[in-house]
Formats: C-alpha cells, sequence, structure tokens
C-alpha cells in the first residue's frame, strides 16, 4: 500500500490498479479494510479502526483516494465532495488526439445500471445528469496522447464516458470504445492529484500520485514534466 499522507483525521492512499475502494459483490478486500488493517496495526487498537470512503476510483484507474480515520472527517469530506470543494485532476492517456489541444466539455449523461455504462447526449434528455469538465493536451507520444483533466462534476464514469464522446476514448477501456484492452486489465487513467482545505484543521492539502509502474506512463509523465 502506497501512503501519500496522513494525519490523525484522514489518510491518502495511491490506490493500485484492480483495487476497488470499497466492498462488492465479488467478496474481494477493498482498500478500505486494507487500510484499517494497516491502521489498527500501526496503532495497537484492540477493536476494529474506523475507516470512511468519502469517494471512489472505478477498478480498473489508478491514483489518489482520500480515506477519513474519523468519524468528524468523513462527515465534513462527505459534503466537501459533494459541494466540489475539493480539487481532482486526472491523467488520461488516449489514442486519438483531441481536435482541441484544450476544452470545456458539457454533456448530459444517462446511467445504464445494468450495463454499469453511461451515455453522453449534447442535450438535456429524461433522467439525465449534466456532467462538465475541462481538459488539455499536455504531450502527445508517438502512438499515445496524454490528457489533463479537471473535474466540474462528479458522474458516474465521467471521464471515460465524455471523452469517448469526442473521439477519445481512454486506452484499454473497451466499455467506452478502445479497439484493445491492457494486459493488466487497467484502464489508462489516473487520479493524478488531490487539493482541499483539511476539514479539520484548515490547512491547504495538495497531494501528488506518482503514475503506474509501466513504460507507457512512465514515459509520458517523464515527457509532461519537460515540457509543463
Amino acid at each position: 500500500m502506497n501512503i501519500l499522507y496522513e494525519d490523525n483525521h484522514i489518510i491518502i492512499v495511491n490506490k493500485a490498479v484492480g483495487e476497488i475502494v470499497q466492498g462488492d459483490k465479488t467478496g474481494d478486500k477493498p482498500l478500505s479494510d486494507i487500510v484499517a488493517d494497516y491502521l489498527k496495526e500501526k496503532y495497537n487498537k484492540p477493536g476494529a479502526a474506523f475507516v470512511g470512503v468519502p469517494h471512489r476510483l472505478d477498478r480498473p484507474t489508478s491514483g489518489v483516494v482520500v480515506l477519513a480515520k474519523t468519524s468528524k472527517a468523513l462527515e465534513r469530506l462527505n459534503d466537501m465532495f459533494r459541494r466540489g470543494d475539493v480539487e481532482k485532476t486526472y491523467w488520461a492517456i488516449v489514442g486519438n488526439r483531441p481536435a482541441e489541444e484544450a476544452a470545456e466539455l458539457t454533456h448530459w449523461l444517462v446511467r445504464n445500471e445494468q450495463q454499469n455504462k453511461s451515455y453522453a447526449y449534447d442535450r438535456e434528455r429524461p433522467g439525465a445528469k449534466q456532467a462538465i469538465l475541462d481538459y488539455r493536451l499536455l504531450v502527445s507520444l508517438t502512438n499515445y496522447h496524454l490528457l489533463e483533466v479537471e473535474l466540474k462534476t462528479g458522474r458516474h464514469h465521467q471521464i471515460r464516458c465524455q471523452l469517448a464522446k469526442i473521439g477519445c476514448p481512454i486506452k484499454g477501456d473497451l466499455k467506452y470504445g478502445a479497439p484493445r484492452s491492457n494486459p493488466d486489465g487497467s484502464i489508462s487513467l489516473h487520479a493524478r492529484r488531490v487539493r482541499f482545505v483539511h476539514p479539520v484543521s484548515h490547512i491547504d492539502i495538495d497531494v501528488t500520485a506518482p503514475v503506474p509502474d509501466n513504460s507507457l506512463w512512465l514515459a509520458a509523465e517523464a515527457a509532461a514534466t519537460a515540457n509543463p
């Protein structure tokens, strides 16, 4: 487990591809339980350690996950995520270069529960939720392009769905139109950074998660760092 930040009220970790944040029907051990085990051992707690989950990442996605160590922090983080007070930056690797190097995307998303998939529309329709994000092209490699995405809303599969809508499905994301899967079952979407005011101490928190340890991600990171 890769811990990026920890204090008395919150813990921030870099989720690996394939990990689930909360328990689901697969029965696989979720990240919340892994963190609880770590806290119980580290602080020699007699009972179970409290771990609250104010937000989630999809299983095939990697990157920053913020967890609460106290009920006070969880309640306040829940409000902050709901209000959009937590700035979330994602990196996405796509095979197609977007028509514009930077743009704000606004769509209306309809979620299909049975398919576990969202569909993007250009106009409002019954049951749809507005989805807004900003993206910019950071760097182009030989066959792929690295986009930086700032979420303005938090919808189901929002980045995956909206990028696919403009013809730029995320590498490895078969569900949204990528031509091939990634060998490790991931999609090339990484929660790169979070910024927010601490819910209890009110200090500024700014945490960046290292990219997954594979050649394409490392090349993309190196190129982006060289050309900020």
